[in-house]
C-alpha cells in the first residue's frame, strides 16, 4: 500500500538540510530549486540543444532570466540510440561556454528574491576525464549519470569542493537497459545511495555536498518509474536533497500516450506537483518558465496552509 503524501507544509519543514558547493552554501527548508537544462548538442531527444557557444551563452542567460536556480550543461545526449562522442569533443563543445558563464550571470537579472542567483553551474558529464578540467574550469555540481561505479569523480569533487549528484543506473552510460525490472524499486534505491553515500564520504567527500537522484526512466520501466514517484519519501531518511529530473521523460509520454516530448509539459507540471508533495529539492527541466509558475503558486499554497 502506497503512503499518503504529506501536507505541503509537512514537507517543508521536514526538509531542513544543507547543500555545500565550492563556496556557496544553499540551506533547506527553501522553495525547490529548478535546475535548467542546457544542452550543447545536436541530438537531444527534446530537440533543444545546439553545438554553439554564443547562443548556448545566450540561453543561460534566458534561462536565469526565466527563474533557473541552477544550469544544468552538457554536450553529449544522454540517449542510447545515439553514438558516444569523446571526450575531447565534448571538452571542445563545454570548455567555451564555461569561460563565458561568469559573464552570462552578470548580465542576466533573477527573476525574484528567492532564485539562487548568481545561478550554480552544473556539469552534465560522466566521464573523470571530462569532470576533471571542466570542474577546474569553475563548475559548482558534477552531474554524473554514470551511477558512481568506481570513486574517481567524487574524488575530482572533494579535490574541487564541488557537489556531486548521484543518480540511480544500471550499467554503463549510453547503452540501452531496457530489460532491468525490479522487486522493489524504492528498497533497491535505498540499498544503492546507502552504498554509494558510503563510496563518496570515503573518497573525502562531506554528505553536505552530496544530491540524489532516483534515475526517472534510466534502466526502469513505466511502473518502476511511476513507483518512484509514489514513493519518494522513502529516500527523506538520507538527510539530502532529492533531484527529481521531471522534464518530459518518456513515462509521461508513455502514460499521456504522447510520442513528441515537446508535447508533454503538462505531464512535467503534475510531476513537478507530485514531488512537492513527496519531498523533492530540485527539479530538472527544459521548460524552466513553466516550472517556476507551478513552483511559485505551490510555494504559495504551502505558506498559506
Amino acid at each position: 500500500m502506497i503512503a499518503p503524501a504529506a501536507s505541503l507544509k509537512e514537507n517543508v519543514r521536514r526538509n531542513k538540510m544543507e547543500l555545500l558547493a565550492r563556496d556557496r552554501r544553499i540551506a533547506f527548508p527553501r522553495r525547490p530549486l529548478i535546475m535548467g537544462i542546457l544542452n550543447i548538442n545536436d541530438d537531444s531527444f527534446s530537440g533543444d540543444g545546439r553545438i554553439n557557444t554564443e547562443w548556448a551563452l545566450a540561453r543561460a542567460r534566458e534561462l536565469i532570466s526565466l527563474g533557473a536556480d541552477l544550469i544544468d550543461v552538457g554536450g553529449e545526449s544522454a540517449r542510447t540510440n545515439r553514438s558516444a562522442i569523446t571526450p575531447a569533443e565534448e571538452l571542445h563543445r563545454i570548455l567555451p561556454f564555461l569561460e563565458g558563464f561568469p559573464t552570462a550571470c552578470a548580465a542576466a537579472a533573477p527573476r525574484d528574491s528567492e532564485q539562487v542567483h548568481p545561478p550554480l553551474l552544473s556539469i552534465n558529464t560522466w566521464r573523470p576525464e571530462v569532470a576533471g578540467p571542466a570542474l577546474a574550469a569553475g563548475g559548482h555540481l558534477l552531474n554524473d549519470m554514470s551511477a558512481l561505479p568506481d570513486d574517481r569523480n567524487a574524488r575530482l569533487c572533494a579535490e574541487t569542493g564541488a557537489a556531486l549528484l548521484i543518480m540511480h543506473s544500471v550499467g554503463e552510460p549510453k547503452v540501452a537497459h531496457t530489460h532491468v525490472g525490479y522487486p522493489d524499486i524504492l528498497q533497491t534505491l535505498r540499498d544503492f545511495f546507502r552504498e554509494k553515500i558510503a563510496l563518496a564520504e570515503r573518497a573525502g567527500l562531506p554528505r553536505a555536498a552530496l544530491v540524489l537522484d532516483p534515475g526517472i526512466d534510466f534502466a526502469k520501466q513505466t511502473e518502476d518509474n511511476l513507483r518512484i514517484y509514489r514513493g519518494l519519501d522513502a529516500l527523506r531518511e538520507f538527510d539530502r536533497p532529492i533531484l527529481l529530473p521531471v522534464s518530459r521523460k518518456s513515462v509521461i509520454g508513455r502514460v499521456l500516450e504522447l510520442p513528441d516530448p515537446r508535447d508533454r509539459d503538462p505531464g512535467t507540471a503534475a510531476c513537478i506537483v507530485a514531488g512537492h508533495l513527496r519531498g523533492a529539492s530540485i527539479f530538472r527541466v527544459h521548460n524552466v518558465d513553466m516550472a517556476w509558475r507551478v513552483n511559485r503558486s505551490i510555494s504559495q499554497v504551502a505558506a498559506a496552509s
